[in-house]
């Protein structure tokens, strides 16, 4: 588990409230989170986004994102009463309930027990995210690499692929106006709290702000199980990509992009990319999971 950040002061610590009916009002924003189309709505009605699971929301309190609120049951209280601690050291507030409680709030039996909201900010565009990829870059001496998603709309593989993403460095994610979104529950959770600190932005209009992204000093290379049908785009592997970002009048960056498992990457966006990278597999298999090859892809392009 990570360690928990410091505290800084405050005036008054939050509150620890004391909750026995799912229905009052403070409660609000924790309902029904096993409805995914009338939260996605109370999401962005009220510019909000759940946080599930210990090692998620300590994520949440080293990131830049602001909580709101904490609910826990009496379990949770108490073994997790350092976590309690530091939310309350912020000046927030800590809803304490029974399990029953608890799960007749948010619909279902939270067996990690407890749940974090937290402010969600104003949609986020590629030149942040590139901005920063191209100061790591120099930082680094070494091109950076961003991910580019087109059409995952599942929210446990787009969960998965942040926390990939983190594990190898990956200096942010794009995502076409199609993708899912990454603080859904779903994707916080699976991601481990992963998605909190990796930048990410949406790609607008699509496919056309892949020519953007090259403006910004970075190659586009799709990642595709089909090479024959990226036309006119060279077809190199991973390996020939990363020397060639590495060479001579090297980008700023390499933008992977991925398409969603099934369809893959349109024809539009592989004709809006420099280059084609597949990932060779035995005979009979015709793809892999997109969070997979995506960690194979960002392992080989991360590794010395």
């Amino acid at each position: 588990m990570p360690d928990l950040p410091d505290d800084p002061p405050v005036a008054t610590p939050g509150a620890l409230v004391r909750v026995d009916d799912p229905d009052d009002p403070r409660l609000a924003l924790y309902r029904d989170l096993n409805d995914p189309a009338g939260r996605m709505r109370v999401d962005t009605d009220q510019a909000v986004f759940v946080v599930e699971g210990r090692l998620a929301v300590h994520r949440l309190l080293s990131s830049g994102y602001e909580m709101r609120s904490l609910l826990v049951d009496d379990h949770q209280l108490v073994a997790a009463a350092g976590l309690v601690a530091a939310v309350r050291y912020r000046g927030v507030p800590v809803f304490a309930g029974s399990r029953a409680l608890v799960a007749g709030t948010v619909g279902f039996a939270l067996h990690r027990g407890i749940v974090a909201v937290a402010s969600r900010p104003p949609p986020a565009g590629a030149g942040s995210v590139l901005t920063g990829a191209v100061r790591s870059a120099r930082h680094r001496g070494a091109p950076s690499v961003v991910a580019v998603l087109e059409g995952l709309n599942d929210h446990e593989n787009v969960g998965a692929l942040f926390r990939n993403a983190a594990a190898f460095g990956v200096a942010g994610i794009l995502l076409d106006p199609t993708c899912a979104d990454p603080l859904y529950r779903r994707s916080i959770r699976v991601s481990v709290g992963h998605v909190l600190h990796v930048p990410f932005g949406r790609v607008t209009p699509w496919p056309a702000g892949l020519h953007d992204i090259r403006a910004a000093g970075f190659v586009v290379a799709a990642l595709t199980p089909h090479p024959e049908a990226a036309g006119a785009a060279p077809v190199v592997d991973l390996a020939e990509l990363k020397a060639s970002a590495a060479g001579a009048g090297r980008p700023a960056g390499i933008a992977l992009l991925l398409g969603a498992e099934g369809p893959g990457v349109t024809a539009g966006a592989l004709a809006a990319s420099d280059l084609a990278v597949s990932i060779p597999m035995a005979d009979g298999v015709d793809s892999l999971n997109v969070a997979t090859a995506a960690a194979i892809a960002f392992h080989a392009l991360a590794a010395p």
